[in-house]
């Protein structure tokens, strides 16, 4: 892995109805993240925050059943041109959320160096909505269909080109929460959907094992994108969307150590930490240690 790495912070909150999101970088640079990544002899850049524009009215402003459109399409075209410098310095892009909106440019930042990006989403959701299937008109519950080319064209043209990715080199993990309109779609398009059901089932070692093998022949760089409402909310209580039955707090390390020995991430981020809704930073703690086994921290 990369030992140049470089942080953005993105304070983004309105890809969803709940308020606090924003200061969820803030907080993973609180619980210590900096000093646990050097501490595993990383250099660590860290870019401070994105500049997120605000919506001119303090009411919700929807576009075509699409909340804040305009401000969350320019907010992450901001994102996917950082992430693009980021790659182009050869250093490894590690993007703090924010809600999960945010990955439509993380991924529009990464997806132009590779020809093949593979991605892992670790969540509870799928994020596969567009604005006719979507219940809420959030837009955190579309970036993955976005990234796919599918919705707005303000969201998928996002950093000047769609699609970012190919269904085929997706691979979801712990997803609990599907809309109907998402599986149709993932029917449609062809998407491995590890579910909770499997998880269970097969472990997360098999889980893992089986990714790896699926990813590794038939793409050049894999981004990790890692909501924190993947893990159960016993365990990281501080998201805006929590369901329970989640990943647990051990299976999420195993992951992301076996993660770290397969070699592929190439960038990653984590998301939807919410600190007012959260314990004494505790969410923000889980995600800085399971970054800590993702660039590789051992027990011996």
């Amino acid at each position: 892995m990369n030992k140049q790495l470089s942080v953005i912070g993105v304070p983004m909150d309105l890809g969803q109805m709940r308020r606090g999101v924003d200061m969820g970088p803030s907080a993973i640079r609180y619980a210590g993240m900096v000093e646990r990544l050097e501490q595993l002899s990383y250099t660590i850049e860290d870019l401070g925050d994105i500049e997120i524009p605000r919506p001119k009215h303090q009411t919700d402003v929807k576009h075509d059943n699409l909340r804040n459109l305009h401000e969350i399409a320019e907010g992450t075209s901001r994102l996917a041109e950082a992430v693009d410098q980021v790659i182009e310095n050869n250093r490894f892009p590690l993007v703090l959320g924010g809600d999960h909106s945010i990955a439509m440019g993380t991924l529009a930042g990464v997806a132009k160096h590779y020809n093949n990006l593979g991605v892992i989403w670790y969540d509870a959701h799928g994020d596969l909505n567009t604005a006719d299937s979507s219940p809420s008109g959030n837009i955190h519950g579309m970036p993955l269909a976005a990234s796919l080319g599918i919705g707005h064209e303000k969201l998928t043209g996002i950093h000047g080109y769609s699609p970012k990715i190919k269904p085929e080199n997706i691979v979801i993990i712990g997803a609990r929460s599907l809309d109907e309109g998402e599986k149709v779609l993932i029917k449609e398009q062809g998407i491995k959907v590890y579910t909770m059901h499997e998880v269970d089932r097969m472990g997360m070692t098999k889980v893992i094992e089986e990714t790896v093998d699926y990813l590794k022949d038939r793409t050049d760089g894999v981004h990790l994108s890692l909501d924190l409402d993947g893990l159960d909310p016993n365990d990281a209580p501080g998201v805006g969307t929590p369901v329970m039955g989640g990943l647990s707090y051990r299976e999420s390390h195993l992951a992301m150590e076996m993660l770290h020995q397969s070699e592929m991430i190439t960038s990653a981020e984590f998301v939807e930490v919410n600190p007012i809704l959260d314990e004494k930073n505790k969410t923000a703690g889980v995600a800085v240690g399971l970054m800590g086994s993702l660039f590789g921290e051992t027990l011996k």
